[in-house]
């Protein structure tokens, strides 16, 4: 059964790495395996990664970063260009085309005097930005990065990505830059080249000789090759995932820039990475989701109706499959992991519960080396502080589930014990259809009473 867990958050990607938030990579049409795995892989703001690559000999034009309106024009000034490029610093791809809930539009915008940076910056700080990614919510804009503009007369994309298609880094390369990579590919397969890296012995200048001739590239080999190799020890030092630069431009000068860039890491690194990850910007991220964070939960908000508490990813998106295959639609992802304690259950009835479209929860857990009656402990607890009115259907197998449901048959709340997974589901999508329909209706229907 092919899984439904697919949204917009970059907390989920396939086998083939995706920018979610964002500017999703593409693969090679080929018969590998798709399937759908967790991520909650850190994302940073374009003037974070202007500064990695900076830092690594890629240059960059000239930028800085104003948090107030009176720093974007100071940084104007100092920038001493009459082309000027503001770029609202929101984590979502679409930003020229946005809009700001204040009727600014345009995340990305031209100004040409100090004054008007300082006019338009003060319109996008404390606004919040509408892209085709963010939903009707957009996402909040507490910078603006400031930077020169330049006039590319020709422009590429370079990408390294880890890619399990090719079991390992590969480099991902194009004529056709600047504009959505996902266009191109589907246009013209044949303007996207794929350059598996042997991780073994990494990309050598030979290699990356050859992918800038392939682009066209071949009067600027040594600048190119440079880059690629720069490119490449950065994705290895910083544990990245994705680092894709697109735009790669020529300007009017005859010079080449990194004119965009976006950057992904691998959230394992974290150990390694402190200092980047001391960069991650919560105001960007679904508050549901950092609230899980904070106890180790695996929480993704989607737009059903069901909430869904399990623990493993597997069981997770079966339970959510079987929900979708019986008419309803899961309203998230919650993996509790496999040693989660009674406050994290109850933890995360509170985040499933704070979204207003539930009309039902269903709990999945097989007792391996959690313990079904921790979980039913947590569930005991959860309907009491939190007064729940909404049902609650209760599968629970494996280790210690009989004690689990005495606990839950003596307690005297509504919760609705089921051991056959399918019937599960029936009955959730069943009562959460019944709510749904009660509130439509604005009447209250009140599972909150002891049996």
């Amino acid at each position: 059964m092919a899984s439904i867990l697919s949204r917009k958050s970059s907390a989920v990607g396939s086998m083939v790495l995706r920018n979610p938030l964002k500017v999703a990579s593409v693969a090679p049409a080929g018969p590998w395996p798709q399937t759908v795995e967790q991520r909650r892989n850190l994302n940073v703001h374009e003037h974070i990664s202007y500064t990695l690559l900076k830092g690594a000999g890629i240059p960059v034009p000239k930028f800085g970063i104003a948090k107030t309106k009176e720093e974007a024009g100071k940084l104007a000034r100092e920038l001493a260009v009459k082309d000027i490029v503001l770029k609202a610093q929101v984590l979502a791809g679409g930003r020229g085309k946005g809009a700001f809930k204040g009727g600014l539009k345009g995340g990305v915008r031209m100004v040409f005097s100090p004054e008007e940076a300082e006019q338009i910056a003060g319109q996008m700080v404390g606004d919040y930005l509408i892209t085709k990614q963010t939903g009707e919510k957009g996402r909040i804009c507490n910078a603006v990065m400031v930077t020169e503009r330049k006039f590319p007369r020709k422009e590429y994309y370079f990408a390294v990505m880890m890619e399990r298609a090719f079991n390992g880094p590969v480099v991902i390369s194009s004529s056709q830059g600047g504009v959505n990579i996902e266009d191109v590919a589907a246009e013209n397969p044949k303007a996207i080249l794929y350059t598996p890296i042997d991780i073994t012995q990494g990309l050598t200048a030979e290699t990356a000789g050859d992918i800038a001739v392939k682009v066209g590239l071949a009067d600027k080999k040594a600048q190119v090759t440079e880059m690629l190799l720069n490119l490449y020890k950065l994705f290895l030092e910083k544990d990245a995932l994705l680092i894709e630069i697109n735009p790669y431009a020529e300007d009017s000068t005859g010079d080449y820039f990194c004119l965009d860039a976006k950057f992904r890491f691998d959230d394992n690194a974290e150990f390694r990475q402190k200092e980047l990850f001391q960069l991650r910007d919560w105001t960007q991220e679904d508050a549901k989701e950092v609230e899980a964070a904070k106890y180790n939960l695996n929480y993704i908000a989607l737009d059903g109706s069901i909430g869904c508490l399990v623990n493993g990813a597997g069981l997770a998106m079966a339970t959510m499959d079987i929900i979708k295959l019986h008419g309803g639609e899961p309203a998230n992802f919650l993996d509790v992991g496999g040693g989660a304690t009674a406050n994290q259950v109850k933890e995360a009835f509170k985040i499933i519960t704070a979204d207003p479209k539930v009309c039902a929860i269903m709990v999945n857990i097989f007792g391996g080396i959690m313990r079904c009656d921790v979980i039913a402990e947590g569930i005991i607890a959860a309907v009491k502080e939190l007064n729940l009115r909404v049902p609650i259907i209760c599968r629970l197998q494996g280790t210690n589930v009989d004690d689990a449901k005495v606990l839950i048959a003596s307690s005297g709340m509504k919760i609705l014990p089921v051991d056959n997974l399918e019937e599960a589901a029936r009955l959730a999508v069943k009562l959460s259809s019944i709510v749904g329909l009660a509130r439509s209706a604005k009447l209250d229907v009140n599972f909150e009473m002891p049996l």
